[in-house]
């Protein structure tokens, strides 16, 4: 039986986690997101994947939302990829994107949030 929307999106969510694992560079950023498990408050904050203190990945009912420049995130709703992302209140986040499992390799986009975000000035 297929997994569900919810299902799927934590196992994608799941093969990041554990490709970032694999990658000594960003083993420490899954070391810092599994703590942020066991204290979090249940903010998105802590339950997504951090560089330098940034939030660049996190799961949202189901889907993966990934910080990337406007112009990649334009792209990808233009190619129907991925939605803009709102965060409940109703305004679009211009550098953030809501991919669905299987719209786009969710391991390679996460590393592409991570260097931008990691590259960002702050």
């Amino acid at each position: 039986m297929p997994l569900s929307g919810s299902d799927a999106g934590d196992a994608a969510f799941a093969a990041v986690v554990e490709a970032f694992r694999a990658d000594s560079q960003t083993a420490p950023i899954v070391a810092d997101y599994e703590a942020a498990q066991g204290h979090g408050d249940g903010k998105l904050v802590s339950n997504g994947l951090k560089v330098n203190g940034k939030l660049f990945a996190m799961l949202v009912r189901g889907s993966l939302v990934v910080k990337l420049p406007k112009a990649r995130v334009d792209a990808l709703v233009g190619e129907r990829r991925g939605t803009p992302f709102a965060p409940g209140h109703g305004r679009h986040m211009k550098e953030w994107v809501t991919v669905a499992p299987g719209a786009v390799d969710w391991v390679d986009l996460a590393r592409e949030a991570c260097r931008f975000v990691r590259a960002a000035k702050t």
